[in-house]
Order: structure tokens, then C-alpha cells, then sequence
């Protein structure tokens, strides 16, 4: 199979008729063999409804529906485990995306040899609000993850099969899918300009909170990608490191205190820091010491509640 699109949506009901007939117009007029899989995230509407008329008439169009609402990045995971093209397209269900994109993205994947492709929304029609914000934000990202793209959070986006099949996305880590693949070694990501288009029907499912959000995923997902496999590495050495301070200060107290003799060691504030240096070293060794052993017995991935397939072969 040449491509597996990959939907997540959360009360998207209006707009995935069109949505549909037009992925499957570009699927059709390329001669592409693919599948569209529509992750349901939990929609209070009609979503499932439509999903399901869909797949009844056409066996290429599949759905997951979740019992509840866990979010983007979980419906992208389940997603992406269901694939079975030889490359993964992800948009959003809200028509800002377009599946005219599709092609090129494919050929970029196939022919010029790219892990992975990210959609640039170059040109926006989302409020200041938006836009600035997300500017930072993409630009803080491109420092610490020394990628080099400008819109992380585009939605539209295009993956080798078995990039999927090797990184995990959870928590609200969809944004930063380019950081995750490029620590699990897929480092040749491209990017190219894609159209964004006005929101059609329905209302953001994101609000401000998401900046605040992104930055603390953005912290989380470089310290886990460093050190995730190895705790000890960061754990051990911070506390090591003020283990010996600590000590160096004790030490240089009992000199004083012996061959001095000119105070006592509990009137120096100095003797309570290198306390300090001490209890907290060795804290943090214990942490790493406890993070490495369940960093090495703990592999099992997080487990959502599905409530329904359709169309997926059991």
C-alpha cells in the first residue's frame, strides 16, 4: 500500500464529508493505493456517525473510536500502530489542511529519501494571538532541539512507515513528533511550505494554555530523550558532583576546627551549606540509582481504552 492517511478529530461531525471526498479525489486522480484511518478522540457529536457511514461505503476508510477523550498525541499513537502504507500521512479533520499537499509530501518521502517531512504554514489566517506566540515558541524549540524547522506544530505532516512503528507519542507530545523521531535516530527531516486554509466549520479545540503546556513538553521530552535509558547519567553525576562539595566543606571545617580550634563548627553557616551539599547529593544518586532500575524493568507502553474499530481486519 502507498499511503495510510492518519485523522485524529474530536467533534469534527461537518466537516468530514468534505474532507473525505476530497482525499479521496487526490487518492483517485494519482492512482495511489491507500487507506484513511479517522481516530475518533472521544466526539460528544455525531462524529463516530459519520465515520462509520463512510467506512460502509468504502473499505479503504477505517475508524478507532476512544471511550473518552485522551487528547491529540494518544490518537496519533493508536493511529499510527493501525498503519500499514509504506507512508504515513497525519492532518487535522477541521479543513485547514489540504489533502493537495498529499502528493508531494509522498514523493519527498519516497523519492528524495526523507524520514519525515513537516508541513510550514508559512502564511497563516489564525489571530496575532496565534501566530506570535507560536513564533516564539517554534523558535525556542529550533535552539534546543537543533532542528531546523519553522511551524513544529503543523498538523499536516509526512513519515517513512517505520518511523512510526518505532517512536511513541503521549502526554501532549504531538507537537514535538520531529524532536521524538530525531532521538530515536531519524535525523534526515524535511520540510516543505503547505497551504493553510481559514476554518471552515466548528470552533479551535486549543486555547493559550497550550503555549504553557508546550514549553513544559519541550523541557520533559529533551531531558527524557537524553536520559530516559540512563538516569544515573544525570542523577548520579548532579549528585555526585554536590556530594564531593559538601564533603570538601566538611573537610575543610574539621581542619579548621582542629588545628584552628578558634570556633565551633555549628556557628558557621558554612558547615550547614556543605550539610546541605551532602543530603542533597546523596538524594539525587538514590534517585538515579532507583531511576535506572525501573528505567530497566518497566518497558510496558501506556494502554488506551478503545470502544470500537471499524473496518480493520481482527
Amino acid at each position: 500500500m502507498d499511503i495510510s492517511v492518519v485523522i485524529p478529530l474530536y467533534n469534527e461531525d461537518e466537516s468530514l464529508k468534505e474532507l473525505n471526498d476530497w482525499i479521496l479525489r487526490v487518492m483517485k486522480s494519482n492512482h495511489f493505493s491507500f487507506e484513511i484511518i479517522y481516530v475518533d478522540d472521544g466526539s460528544g457529536d455525531k462524529s463516530w456517525e459519520v465515520i462509520e457511514s463512510l467506512s460502509a461505503e468504502n473499505k479503504n476508510i477505517k475508524g478507532i473510536r476512544f471511550l473518552r477523550n485522551y487528547g491529540k498525541s494518544a490518537a496519533l499513537n493508536e493511529g499510527f500502530k493501525m498503519t500499514s502504507g509504506d507512508v504515513v500521512i497525519t492532518m487535522d479533520a477541521d479543513l485547514q489542511d489540504s489533502p493537495d499537499e498529499i502528493p508531494a509530501l509522498y514523493r519527498m518521502i519516497k523519492e528524495e529519501g526523507y524520514d519525515m517531512v513537516s508541513g510550514w504554514k508559512k502564511k497563516r489566517y489564525d489571530p496575532i494571538t496565534k501566530t506570535v506566540p507560536s513564533r516564539f515558541f517554534n523558535f525556542t524549540t529550533r535552539v534546543l532541539s537543533g532542528i531546523k524547522l519553522h511551524d513544529f506544530n503543523c498538523g499536516l505532516k509526512s513519515y517513512r512507515s517505520d518511523v512510526v512503528k518505532a517512536i511513541e507519542v503521549y502526554g501532549e507530545m504531538h507537537r514535538y513528533i520531529p524532536v521524538i523521531a530525531k532521538w530515536a535516530g531519524f535525523r534526515n527531516i524535511g520540510e516543505k511550505v503547505v497551504q493553510h486554509r481559514k476554518r471552515k466549520y466548528g470552533v479551535t479545540k486549543f486555547g493559550m494554555d497550550r503555549f504553557v503546556k508546550g514549553y513544559l513538553d519541550l523541557l520533559s521530552i529533551t531531558f527524557t530523550s537524553r536520559f530516559i535509558q540512563s538516569p544515573m547519567h544525570f542523577f548520579g553525576a548532579l549528585g555526585s558532583l554536590l556530594f564531593f562539595v559538601g564533603f570538601v566543606i566538611a573537610g575543610y571545617l574539621a581542619y579548621a576546627k582542629i588545628f584552628l580550634a578558634a570556633y565551633k563548627m555549628t556557628e558557621r553557616p558554612l558547615f550547614y551549606l556543605g550539610l546541605l551539599a551532602m543530603i542533597l547529593g546523596t538524594q539525587l544518586f538514590l534517585a538515579g540509582f532507583l531511576g535506572e532500575m525501573i528505567s530497566r524493568s518497566s518497558n510496558e507502553m501506556k494502554k488506551y481504552h478503545i470502544k470500537k474499530y471499524v473496518n480493520f481486519k481482527k
